[in-house]
C-alpha cells in the first residue's frame, strides 16, 4: 500500500460524559471504536465551574465536581463492563465541555459527542455542545445518532462530492477496515433526477448519462488503488435536498463519513449547511472530517 494514499492514523477515542442518555450511547459507541482500533478510551466530564466561578460557592463547585467524578465513574465501570481488556482514562476539567474535549484530544485522536446532552429540550437536533465541538474541532468529530444498540447494517458510507474529498474517503476506507466491511462513496448533486449509480464505467470516468464526470468513481479508484483488499462502491445521486438524500442513505449505514465546509463561515471552519443538516438528523453515527489539517477532505 502505498504510504501517501493509506489510511490516516487513528489513534486515542475522547468521549464526552454528562450522565444523559445519548452520551452513555456516546460512551459504549467510543468504547467498541477504541476496541477496534487497539487504542485507549478517554472519559471526559466538564463541570464548566470556570466560567461560573463568580456566582458559585465553594461548596457548590465541590459539590459538582463530585457528581462529575461520579459519573465519570459510572461509566468506566460501563465500559470496563462490555470491553474489559479496555485502557480507560478519566478526565475531570473544570472548563467548558467543548474545549475540555478538543484539548484531551491529540491530532490524531477521534471526539465522540451523544446527538444531545443533558441540557435544553428533548429533541432530535443536535445540543450546543455537540454543535460547538463539531463546528470547531482540529480532529474528527463523531456525533453518534440512531438506535441506541443498532444492528449493524454491514457498510461505511462516505459522502464526495469531488477529488478533493479523497482525504475523507481515506478515514471512511480506514473505517470500514476496521469493521471488516465495504465503503460506499456516494454523490449527491442538486436536481431532480437520479444521475445513475452503481460500479464505475470502464474507464471509472464518465457517467452514462452524458460526458459529465462523475466524482465518486474516479476517487473510488485511487482507493481501490490503495486498499486492495476493501470492497469499494460508487453510487452518484441527484436530489433537490443534498443532505436530505445522505440522511435517506444513513438508514443503511454503520456511520457516515462526511467532510467539513468548503469555506469559512456560517456556523464556524467546519459546518456547513449540508453537513448541518447531516448530523442533526441522520439515522446513524456521524463521523466529520475538518477542513483544516494534513490528508484531510472537503465538502460543502
Amino acid at each position: 500500500m502505498n504510504d501517501t494514499m493509506g489510511a490516516p492514523a487513528l489513534g486515542t477515542v475522547v468521549v464526552g460524559v454528562d450522565g444523559s442518555p445519548s452520551a452513555q450511547a456516546a460512551v459504549m459507541w467510543a468504547a467498541a471504536e477504541a476496541a477496534r482500533r487497539g487504542r485507549g478510551l478517554y472519559l471526559v466530564h466538564a463541570t464548566d465551574v470556570e466560567r461560573h466561578a463568580p456566582i458559585l460557592s465553594q461548596g457548590e463547585i465541590a459539590r459538582l465536581e463530585r457528581t462529575g467524578l461520579e459519573i465519570l465513574d459510572r461509566a468506566a465501570e460501563a465500559v470496563a463492563a462490555r470491553h474489559p481488556g479496555l485502557a480507560v482514562i478519566t478526565e475531570l476539567d473544570r472548563g467548558e465541555p467543548s474545549a475540555a474535549l478538543r484539548q484531551v484530544a491529540a491530532p490524531s485522536s477521534t471526539i465522540v459527542v451523544g446527538h444531545r446532552g443533558r441540557g435544553g429540550f428533548s429533541s432530535l437536533l443536535l445540543g450546543s455542545v455537540g454543535l460547538e465541538t463539531v463546528a470547531n474541532a482540529d480532529t474528527p468529530v463523531v456525533v453518534v445518532r440512531g438506535a441506541t444498540e443498532a444492528a449493524e447494517t454491514g457498510a461505511v458510507l462516505a459522502a464526495v462530492r469531488d477529488e478533493a474529498d479523497l482525504g475523507c474517503a481515506r478515514v471512511a476506507a480506514g473505517e470500514a477496515l476496521l469493521r471488516k466491511v465495504p465503503l460506499r462513496l456516494m454523490h449527491v448533486g442538486n436536481g431532480t433526477r437520479s444521475a445513475g449509480t452503481g460500479p464505475a464505467p470502464g474507464d471509472g470516468t464518465q457517467t452514462a448519462a452524458g460526458d459529465r464526470t462523475l466524482p465518486p468513481w474516479t476517487v473510488a479508484g485511487q482507493i481501490r488503488d490503495a486498499f486492495p483488499d476493501l470492497r469499494v462502491y460508487a453510487d452518484g445521486e441527484k436530489a433537490r435536498s443534498v443532505p436530505g438524500k445522505l440522511v435517506d442513505a444513513s438508514w443503511h449505514a454503520d456511520l457516515l463519513v462526511v467532510g467539513g465546509r468548503r469555506s469559512p463561515g456560517y456556523l464556524g471552519p467546519t459546518l456547513g449547511r449540508t453537513t448541518l443538516g447531516v448530523v442533526q438528523h441522520a439515522h446513524c453515527p456521524v463521523e466529520l472530517i475538518p477542513r483544516r489539517g494534513p490528508g484531510h477532505g472537503n465538502t460543502s
